[in-house]
């Protein structure tokens, strides 16, 4: 290697590192409080995007489904579920990370990447940000003459069995929603890790959203994130709120294994 082209690797590594830093530093001078409400206003907006689309646009017009001339459909609500998360990366990114999700809080707290010190407050900032887009979700769909709480799968609420979209089983609600969380973490931890081109991270990782949805709404109508789950299955109310314990436990299982296999194995300061 040429005397030139090591000065320019080596400046160029320092700008990497420095500018690794200067976001870590900022990151932790950021108040827990600023942390809360962002991860406040993240989760909502995730929830009314992605479960508002669901509920409000997926099958239009509301009289004959079928047609469905102007309805989102599948396609459109993974979609909208993957730009809520590519928005919020933006806009709130450089206050909180941007988790909107407990169970990527946890995944990056098992990847020695997020402090446990904060766990609470981000899990309980996203239950409550959902809990409100929930409520916001009922209140509109409520607007509409003939609207109720039927079908298996009411406010875009998740389940298996009867409340599978697809009719799928229990296990296969818990190995697709621990296998999917698992590789969603693991696309975050990838994009996010100090050797990646910054300032991209928001793409792959809404696209890995968009993804996900693509393959799972058929089968659990897609969690990977327990308070997404929990803000619509509150309002919802019965088999809903019976079922939610399975989509906190494999969410947060498949986070857990992701962190500690990035941490371990993939993560670019890992020993190798």
């Amino acid at each position: 290697m040429q005397l030139s082209q090591k000065l320019a690797y080596l400046v160029l590594n320092v700008i990497i590192r420095a500018t690794v830093f200067h976001r870590a530093f900022m990151a932790l001078g950021v108040p827990l409080s600023k942390k809360f409400l962002a991860e406040l206003f993240g989760t909502f907006w995730l929830v009314l995007g992605g479960c508002g689309s669901a509920v409000l646009a997926a099958v239009f017009p509301y009289d004959n489904p079928a047609a469905n001339p102007l309805g989102l459909g599948f396609l459109g609500v993974s979609i909208a579920f993957g730009l809520t998360l590519l928005t919020m990366v933006y806009a709130i990114g450089h206050i909180s990370g941007c988790h909107i999700n407990p169970a990527v809080s946890f995944g990056l707290w098992a990847s020695g990447k997020f402090p446990g010190s904060n766990l609470l407050a981000y899990v309980v900032a996203q239950v409550l940000g959902a809990i409100i887009a929930g409520g916001l979700i009922y209140w509109v769909a409520a607007g509409r003459e003939g609207f109720t709480l039927g079908g298996s799968n009411p406010l875009a609420t998740n389940g298996w069995g009867a409340h599978s979209p697809g009719g799928y089983g229990f296990w296969s609600a818990l190995i697709i929603e621990v296998v999917l969380t698992f590789f969603f973490l693991l696309v975050i931890l990838g994009a996010t890790d100090r050797l990646s081109p910054t300032g991209f991270a928001g793409v792959p990782i809404g696209l890995a959203l968009t993804l996900i949805h693509l393959i799972s709404i058929p089968i659990t109508n897609t969690s990977v994130n327990p308070a997404r789950s929990t803000g619509v299955a509150l309002w919802a109310g019965g088999e809903a709120v019976g079922q939610l314990w399975l989509f906190w436990f494999a969410p947060i299982l498949g986070a857990l294994l992701a962190g500690w296999v990035y941490s371990n194995f993939l993560d670019s300061d890992a020993a190798g």
